[in-house]
Formats: C-alpha cells, structure tokens, sequence
C-alpha cells in the first residue's frame, strides 16, 4: 500500500490551560523544557515503580513517564487510567534512556509532575490501533473511535492537503469558486436521483444533484469564464467499494476553450497534486483515441503500469479446423511473461476464473513458450508448433511465457480479455506501489445504441459536443451515422481507474435540440427538463468545456487504495447507510403530512 505520513510542527501559540504542545511535536532538542500536553491514553504500562502512559492526539504520541518515587499518589492514579481516557498532563521533557526509532518522538519522554483527567471512557468496541480487531460495520458504528487510528487519520489530513492545493492550483490559474444550488430539477438521464419533496410546493419534488453541469455551463453563458468548485453529487445507485450514494467532484468549467486546452490546464492541475502532496514528479500524459484503447486492451481505461497488449489472432487461428475459432468473431490473447512455469493445476483454476458468471468467457486456451525453447498447447492436436509460434511472434511472446486466448462475439471476448489481463497483472506482481501511470482517453464515440430499448444513449451526457467534423453528419445524417460520430469527449485514467471526464460542450440551440431528439425526447419533454438551458443558449453562450475530477477517488489512487470509503470521514456501507447515525430512518408521521406524502410500511410495500 502506497501512503504518506505527514508530520507537523507548530509555532502558534496554544492555550496553555490545555497544551503547550502537541503529541507529535516535542524532540531531543526540547529537553529541559516545562510543557503541558493533553491527549487520548493509547496504551498504559505498569513497572511496579514506573508507569508508562502512550498520549496521543492527531499529530502523534508522546510517552509519559509516572515515578513512584517521586510522587506515590499520581502514580497511582495513573494506573488508573483506562484505554481513551482524556487527560492533561504537565512535565518535563527528558531524554529516553530506551529509544524508539518507529515514533517522530521517540528519543524523548514527559517526566509528569501533574495530571488532570478531563473525561472518562468506556471500553472501546474494538482496539484503536493502526492494526485494529474491529470488522468494517462495527468501526463503521463507532467512526468517531475509527478516526482517532492513524491510518485512517492520515486519509482525512490527506485529503484536506488536497483539497487545499486543489484550490491553491486553480485560484492561481484565474478559476472563481462559485457554490451551485442542491436542490434542482430532477432529469430522466443518468443514475437514478436522490428526490426531495416540497412541503410549499404540493406534490412536487426537489432533485439532489448527480453533477452541477447545467449548472456550470449557464456560468460560462454569464461571462464566468473559468469555474470550479469542490462540490457534493448524489446518485441513488448500487453500490461497491469504489462508489458512494454521495461522493465529492472537483467540478470545473472554461469558456473559450478548445479540448487541447482543457486537457493542457487539468494535466497541470494532476502534475501539481502529485508533486506537492506525494512529492511524485508525473511525465507528459500520453493521449489514447477510444478505439485504439478498445483495441489493444480492451477498456477505455487501461492500466499501463504493464504489458500484456492484446494480440489478434484471427488471420493465423482461424479456419484451421479448430471449431471454437473458425466460428469465432474475434480470437484474441494476452502473453504473460515468465508465466510458462505455471501448473496444470493453476491453469485449470484460471479457466474456471475466467468462467465465471462474471466474466463469461466460455473456456481458455494456452500455449507455453517453455525456456528450452519448445511450445506446448492446449490445442496442440490441432495446431503445429509452427503456427503456435506464429501465435506468439504476434504477442511478442519469449522463451519463459505463457500466452492465454479467447475468441467469441468480439466485444464481450474483448471485455473478458480485459479481466483477465488485469487478474493477470495481479497474480504477477505487475502492479507496482508508487507507480503512476496516466493518459488521456479522447474521441469517444458521441452516442451509444442498445438494442434491448432500441434507442440512443448519450456516452457521457446529452450535452457533450460532436467534434466539428462530425456536426454536419449529426444534423443530418441517418441512424448508421449515428452510430459512428465522434465525440469532443476525454477522460483523465490513472492505473486503471478512471480519475475525471469531460468534454467540449454543445452551445447552440439547434444542435442541442438534435441530440435531444437522438436521445429519444419528444420536443416538449426536452424543453419541460432543459428549455433553461436552451434558452440560454439564445443569448450569446461561448463556446465551452470542462471536466470533473471524483475527488474521493483521485485520494484513492494517489495513495494506491482501491475503496474511496477509506478516503470520506463519515461514509456509507454497501447498503447505502450510515451505520453510526442510523440512516436512512423512519420520519413521524406528522412530518409526511406536511409533505403531502403516504407512510409506506414494509408490508404494505410487500403487498
């Protein structure tokens, strides 16, 4: 796990009723002096003569040193102190006999001449220690212990060095920070809403916002040309460790942009963070069409921290009388390298995994390129060891590895490619912590078809522009067209994992109207959710772009973290509640009254 720890040191004044210093803060250069500290009990340690007491605060932990012979009754009192009790204690700072290399200030202790008890505690549910014993639901109940552990700590003090440089980066770049409304209109597009009724307005409901993007697009239409804000979004949809019901975006707009210019201020934006916060210098980010991603690795968001390209197999597999392959779409592989050592027993076992309802894939090929030079196969019998090498001369394939291929319908045997190439990474160290690797994923395709509800959706939003070249073909061209336009679309990838997206927006009323009614909207349904919009529109809207980074997630990724719950002070679990405070809950009765709304029972609702 890739983390930084921060220490800090403090030259304001502190109030000196409770502390002259932090637990953090005092070294060998402060011996002699007479200070006064306050802090949570992390440990106690009884000698008989001596007792040892481990103080801590956010910044650290100090030891405090009770002397039996020197006062009887204070030592006795401090072995009476009990794990998380509050105290303050007054001393002297000496220098430790027995040093501790592992602690900021551990070649000092507090020789305590006077201690207070500020509060009491109860025995903590589960151990507050970097290691703890408390499972995720139980820490999850009792956040506030959670946060006293350091690890967890030291996610929240990250993220507020980020957050700060976040906003140091924009201001300096001319960005306003300009807050936009919570409760809004809700629209069909996207996630499911979060939905609030109006208790004035009668039947009718309030939205919380999935993204501020309407809003930030009339921004720039009001001559706010660059804006931004750190800002809550809500969507009521499943959940899994790298999603929230509420999560936090560095949302941002410029207006007389091109894309080259938006991705040119955001990759400086990325540079500067990783430099200030994980002091990690990050070169010039690589663009990568969407296609091109699609095709060697099967994601519009690869991980480049290794190899393993997909190679196409079907002009050297195909009609060989290998059934699987002849009638197969695609066939295509990966070659793990070093990887032809592996056993029978491990392949077996990656056949199932690849098997797997959630990967789908309906068997697996191999073929070892062994170290003495000869290949085996899975397929041999229907296969020479010459076409077996052509197979790996198109993977690169070397003495030592081991080449895995699929084939089927194309994008799903690309899709299941994809997840093998990613376990594979894994299983092979290949993942490396403090390895970053980013680019950017550009010209995404402007609309998808599904055919189960034989209809267009918007890639990224309905509001996403075409790429000038494409406008004519998208005012006029047919369904076939369609499919085949090109977006002004781009998303920032760092090790996998999608950071940001954005796009060139649409600013003319005309071809916002067109893509709405390619999105499905009769003309009355688009004018009752955006006609604000389109009207704006009317009145000299520049042309504009943007971005919004998932701030919780980028915390993640800088750190090498896969949750983004570790990252929030106070998240959800898989169930979209918050176990500490109990929500969501009933209301009384009187309040759904007030808004005009019927108490639905679990049973009822069964009924």
């Amino acid at each position: 796990m890739y983390m930084r720890v921060y220490v800090y040191t403090f030259n304001h004044q502190l109030n000196p009723m409770y502390r002259t210093h932090h637990c953090g803060e005092l070294r060998i250069s402060d011996a002699g002096k007479e200070v006064k500290l306050s802090g949570w009990v992390q440990a106690a340690r009884d000698f008989g003569g001596m007792t040892f007491i481990d103080l801590r605060d956010r910044y650290g932990i100090t030891q405090l040193v009770f002397n039996m012979d020197d006062d009887a009754e204070l030592c006795e009192r401090a072995r009476k102190l009990g794990r998380e009790f509050v105290i303050s204690a007054t001393g002297q700072v000496r220098e430790r006999s027995n040093k501790n290399p592992n602690r900021a200030t551990g070649d000092i202790e507090i020789e305590v001449k006077a201690m207070d008890v500020l509060n009491a505690s109860k025995v903590p549910p589960f151990t507050i220690e970097d290691d703890t014993d408390g499972g995720d639901d139980l820490r999850m109940k009792y956040r506030y212990l959670d946060l006293r552990r350091s690890p967890v700590q030291q996610n929240i003090i990250f993220r507020s060095r980020l957050a700060i440089e976040t906003r140091k980066y924009l201001a300096d770049q001319r960005f306003l920070e300009i807050e936009t409304p919570f409760l809004i209109k809700s629209t069909p597009e996207g996630a499911r809403d979060f939905i609030v009724p109006s208790r004035m307005n009668p039947g009718q409901f309030y939205a919380l916002p999935q993204s501020p993007q309407t809003f930030k697009q009339i921004l720039m239409v009001a001559g706010m040309d660059k804006y931004f804000q750190i800002v809550k979004c809500f969507r009521d949809e499943d959940l899994r460790a790298d999603r929230q019901p509420e999560f936090t975006q560095i949302d941002c707009e410029m207006a007389f942009v091109t894309q080259e210019e938006v991705l040119a201020t955001f990759e400086g934006l990325t540079k500067h963070l990783f430099k200030t916060v994980n002091g990690v210098e990050l070169p010039d980010f690589p663009h990568m069409s969407y296609d091109e991603a699609m095709r060697r690795f099967g994601s519009d968001k690869p991980d480049l921290r290794f190899g393993m390209e997909f190679a196409e197999l079907n002009d050297v597999a195909r009609n060989k009388g290998f059934q699987v392959f002849d009638s197969a779409e695609l066939v295509a592989g990966i070659c793990a390298p070093g990887a032809a050592d592996y056993t029978r027993k491990q392949i077996d076992e990656l056949t199932e995994w690849v098997k797997r309802p959630q990967i789908g894939a309906k068997g697996l090929v191999y073929v070892r390129f062994n170290a003495d030079g000869s290949v085996k196969s899975s397929v041999d019998k229907f296969f020479s060891e010459d076409a077996l090498r052509a197979w790996g001369e198109k993977a690169g394939a070397r003495a030592g590895d081991l080449m895995l291929v699929l084939a089927g319908e194309a994008e799903k045997t690309r899709k299941q490619l994809n997840e093998l190439r990613l376990e594979m990474g894994r299983r092979l160290g290949l993942m490396q912590p403090g390895d970053f690797k980013p680019l950017w994923v550009v010209d995404f395709p402007l609309l998808e078809w599904d055919e189960d509800t034989e209809r267009f959706y918007a890639m990224h939003h309905p509001f996403t522009s075409p790429k000038k070249e494409d406008v004519a073909r998208m005012l006029s061209g047919d369904h076939e067209t369609m499919k085949a336009l090109r977006a002004d679309a781009y998303d920032l990838v760092i090790n996998g994992v999608e950071i940001g997206g954005g796009s060139i927006r649409i600013h003319d009323r005309a071809l916002q109207e067109r893509n709405f009614k390619l999105l499905g909207f009769t003309p009355e349904e688009a004018e009752a959710q955006f006609g604000f919009l389109m009207g704006a529109f009317e009145y000299g809207a520049p042309p504009h772009g943007g971005i919004a980074f998932g701030f919780d997630r980028l915390c993640a990724v800088m750190n090498g973290q896969n949750s983004i719950r570790d990252f929030i002070a106070f998240p959800k679990n898989n169930m979209g509640r918050d176990m500490m405070i109990d929500a969501p809950s009933p209301v009384q009765e009187e309040q759904l009254e007030e808004l005009y709304l019927k108490q639905v029972g679990v049973e009822e609702k069964k009924g």
